[in-house]
């Protein structure tokens, strides 16, 4: 008879379960579920290191392999499975997750229970029981670090499957460690795998290990509870974030043709200074500056400057915003953004003129045009406008992770460090030295004539990430 699925993969992690589990599952005729064939250590269980006549080397070079053997050398009538962790190969989750002929468990365990059942294995060497009679037990020591890493993994592998079986159109069976001995949940989790057959109880030769109270399992418990409830479980401090992933912006990246240097330029802050800067230092033209360049051009580029160094620079975000507000918003003669001026002027209510800068435009008008701009930016960066996100005013947190998806900065230079900085990355790189010289960058008014209260929440909520991320403080002029 066909099967429902080719396979299934139960995800799950240390001490959640998971042998009891396969053991109950490989109780029913029809599903063989044969362990934890991705471990890095073993294939499958302890002391095994191959199966259907592929080894470990293989295994390594190979992933995929593995998986196919273990569904074309299934029983019929018999659907194959497989244990899966999150420091499993990452390759192989990239093929299953998003297979719907494959099916998906997510065994899941109270997090503290796991982390204090899996230091007790580790002291005590034990970690299956099939007899009382052979336990072992151990008291041990909380480890906030250690339970708080432990946490962050398992988080971001939960995240993962979830918005992988969301982005695919997929369900998944969930199941609760305390389920596992719950025949109806394990017949439930059967008829889901498609199998034809029901138990009657859950299987009986395994045993629960630790089954005494946490207060007798853990020496500091006293200490532990004190620090679990300085955990935020509900996230209270996270920021939402709604701001669309960025590209990596190759085509905007910057290198010099003989110093070796790689300039990953953040729009709407300084920009055309340094590429002045670099030119000189490589005694050219800024227009013979190497741009435009696509990934493989890059690439080339690396390859032809061993030990090349790249930097980008960070700016104030509120200095970076009015910059933006001054160069993009404020001028009618800016044709990439005549179409945001004009929604903004009068679908958002921008109190800007029409004309652009005009005689008789005085700095409490600017200063409620700015206020009005920081409004729709609260907005637009929270995915509450129609209008688009800009590189130049997106979060300079969002775009060095798009730059992530290619390189990242050797060097992350704050603009009011540049003067020195600069000069001293080039001495390190060529043995030259170019000074460097910022322009005073102040719009119509200068941004202290600006700056109030208003402007400093706003700019605060806006670009909340970058304040956390690169330390930025009030801007004090």
């Amino acid at each position: 008879m066909d099967r429902k699925f080719d396979a299934f993969v139960i995800f799950a992690e240390m001490r959640t379960g998971s042998n009891y589990l396969e053991a109950t599952l490989n109780d029913l005729p029809d599903l063989d579920c044969l362990g934890e064939v991705y471990n890095p250590t073993f294939m499958g269980h302890h002391n095994r290191f191959e199966m259907h006549g592929i080894d470990m080397d293989r295994r390594e070079k190979k992933p995929l392999d593995l998986l196919e053997a273990i569904i074309d050398n299934a029983e019929e009538g018999v659907t194959p499975g497989f244990r899966f962790f999150h420091d499993h190969d990452a390759r192989v989750l990239d093929r299953i997750l998003p297979d719907p002929a494959i099916a998906k468990v997510i065994l899941t365990r109270n997090p503290l229970d796991s982390y204090v059942s899996r230091r007790i294995a580790s002291e005590t060497g034990q970690w299956r029981l099939t007899d009382m009679k052979h336990a072992r037990s151990a008291k041990i020591e909380f480890r906030q670090w250690e339970f708080e890493n432990m946490l962050t993994d398992l988080q971001e592998f939960q995240v993962r499957l979830q918005r992988g079986l969301q982005t695919t159109g997929q369900t998944a069976f969930y199941i609760r460690y305390d389920d596992i001995n719950d025949v109806e949940v394990i017949n439930g989790l059967a008829r889901f795998l498609g199998s034809e057959h029901e138990l009657d109880g859950t299987n009986s030769k395994l045993k629960k290990q630790n089954p005494s109270d946490l207060s007798e399992k853990v020496e500091n418990y006293d200490h532990m509870v004190r620090m679990l409830s300085k955990l935020d479980r509900f996230e209270l401090d996270k920021t939402p974030n709604f701001e669309p992933p960025r590209h990596a912006g190759v085509p905007n990246f910057c290198a010099t043709p003989e110093a070796g240097l790689l300039f990953m330029p953040i729009k709407g802050a300084a920009v055309e200074p340094v590429k002045s800067w670099m030119a000189a230092l490589d005694g050219i033209a800024t227009g013979d500056l190497l741009g435009a360049m696509n990934q493989k051009d890059l690439r080339q580029w690396m390859r032809k400057h061993p030990g090349y160094r790249s930097f980008t620079v960070l700016r104030h975000p509120l200095e970076r915003a009015y910059h933006v507000f001054n160069t993009c918003i404020l001028p009618n003669d800016r044709p990439a953004f005549s179409n945001i001026r004009r929604v903004l002027r009068k679908r958002y209510g921008l109190p800007i003129p029409e004309e652009g800068l005009i005689k008789g435009y005085y700095a409490d008008q600017h200063q409620e045009a700015f206020i009005a701009f920081l409004h729709f930016l609260k907005g637009n960066l929270a995915g509450q406008t129609s209008v688009k996100v800009e590189p130049v005013f997106a979060s300079q947190t969002a775009i060095l992770q798009g730059m992530a998806g290619v390189t990242l900065p050797d060097h992350l230079f704050r603009e009011e460090d540049l003067i020195e900085g600069l000069p001293r990355l080039a001495r390190g790189q060529t043995g030259k030295e170019v000074e460097f010289d910022m322009p005073v960058d102040d719009g119509p008014f200068p941004l202290s004539e600006i700056n109030n209260y208003e402007t400093e929440a706003l700019i605060g909520e806006i670009y909340r990430k970058d304040f956390v991320n690169f330390g930025f403080a009030p801007w004090e002029g």
